[in-house]
């Protein structure tokens, strides 16, 4: 891995840790400032809403940035909401810590995503992006279950404490490693805009929310899945969840590769792909064995399809492509969201555990007609260019 895709990695890694950990330590946040539970949830709903919210916000407001410059601050911002979670006397202070991390989130990720493919050979992009998403893998097969165990072993505060010293080595590394000239171009706010007059980028960014929808909606509730209906202890559901960060990261390295070599057929056949798995799943869940292997080809598929949208969206913006970029962080956001609401909607009106993946199916088939329709509007716009 090169030094300067190795930097991302390393903040991608502190970023994706800071934004899942507090899942398994929110019983702990909530005795420790005495709030209810949900009140506590509250802290995952308002940080994916700030990177929804806040990546275009701050993508703009970084566009003339130099982009070391812009992903150095923004790394800042990153050590300083940590920290202000690390010592917060109170709830409000850390919904308000939790939020100002948030709102660098997308934007590292957008721009991060178009440094690491200008800083390779244009044949290996989607390899570049999938190198530097490799951190946000990880962060779900380490970085969680370690930040969660510290958390629970010496108070939830420390977590923070380390995550924040996660982004002082990310800063160190990105000031080392990135070359101090990236070519950029000179933006501006009508030409940023302007890339959502393009029906294609829309389009890319309607998949990123069906696709993240589909995972989020069965996934949510994979704890009581594992356990009510598969049968697996909680101790067990621990080494599942790992299994199943293991396949994300074999994913990602999965998904760059393959899209650098044809990305839209990649792309398809990896969305036909997890409407396959997902339909099995509601079969193989009543089965440990069977069940791990599906959750691990789940895993895969999940985070193949990121490196492919990613580039898709740079590729399809390219006048405007750091404000593109960090749009489909937040759609991928706004799908964690809309799936964990559909999921929770289905089980509001009664429906077993059993029937989530049918959520996560439908959803994804939305994703793949969406992904169907730009292919088809691509081969069209490429015969009415050809003369004659």
């Amino acid at each position: 891995m090169p030094l300067p895709l190795l930097a991302l990695a390393v903040a991608a890694f502190g970023i994706g840790t800071t934004e899942f950990v507090i899942m398994g330590l929110l019983p702990d946040v909530a005795r420790d400032l005495a709030v209810p539970i949900p009140a506590a949830g509250m802290l995952v709903s308002a940080y994916a809403l700030g990177v929804t919210i806040g990546a275009p916000i701050v993508a703009i407001a970084v566009a003339n940035m130099p982009r070391k410059k812009a992903l150095m601050s923004l790394i800042g911002v990153f050590i300083v909401g940590n920290l202000l979670c690390a010592v917060a006397p109170g709830y409000a202070v850390l919904m308000a810590a939790r939020i100002v991390t948030a709102f660098c989130h997308g934007a590292f990720f957008g721009i991060g995503s178009v440094v690491a493919a200008g800083l390779v050979a244009p044949n290996r992009r989607a390899q570049a992006i999938a190198l530097m998403f490799t951190g946000l893998t990880l962060a779900n097969v380490l970085g969680v279950p370690l930040g969660t165990a510290l958390g629970q072993a010496v108070g939830w505060r420390a977590t923070f404490w380390a995550v924040t010293g996660i982004g002082v080595l990310a800063a160190g590394a990105l000031a080392v490693c990135l070359p101090s000239k990236i070519d950029m171009q000179k933006a501006s706010l009508v030409r940023e805009f302007s890339v959502l007059k393009n029906p294609q980028v829309v389009m890319v960014l309607g998949i990123s929310v069906l696709a993240s929808a589909s995972l989020f909606s069965t996934f949510t509730y994979i704890t009581p899945i594992l356990e009510d209906v598969t049968g697996f202890t909680p101790h067990a559901v621990t080494l599942v969840l790992l299994l199943f960060g293991l396949g994300l990261t074999v994913g990602s390295t999965l998904g760059g590769k393959l899209a650098d070599w044809r990305l839209m057929p990649s792309l398809v056949a990896f969305l036909l792909a997890i409407v396959v798995i997902l339909t099995v799943f509601t079969g193989t869940m009543h089965a440990e064995i069977p069940a791990l292997i599906t959750i691990f080809v789940w895993g895969i598929l999940a985070f193949a399809i990121v490196p492919p949208l990613q580039m898709l969206i740079v590729d399809r913006a390219s006048h405007a492509p750091n404000l593109a970029s960090t749009l489909n962080q937040g759609a991928f956001n706004l799908g964690n969201a809309t799936g964990a609401w559909l999921g929770g909607m289905a089980i509001g009106a009664g429906a077993p555990l059993t029937t989530l993946p049918w959520v996560g199916v439908a959803t994804s088939i939305g994703a793949l007609v969406l992904t169907l329709w730009s292919v088809s509007i691509d081969r069209r716009t490429q015969r009415m260019a050809v003369p004659g």
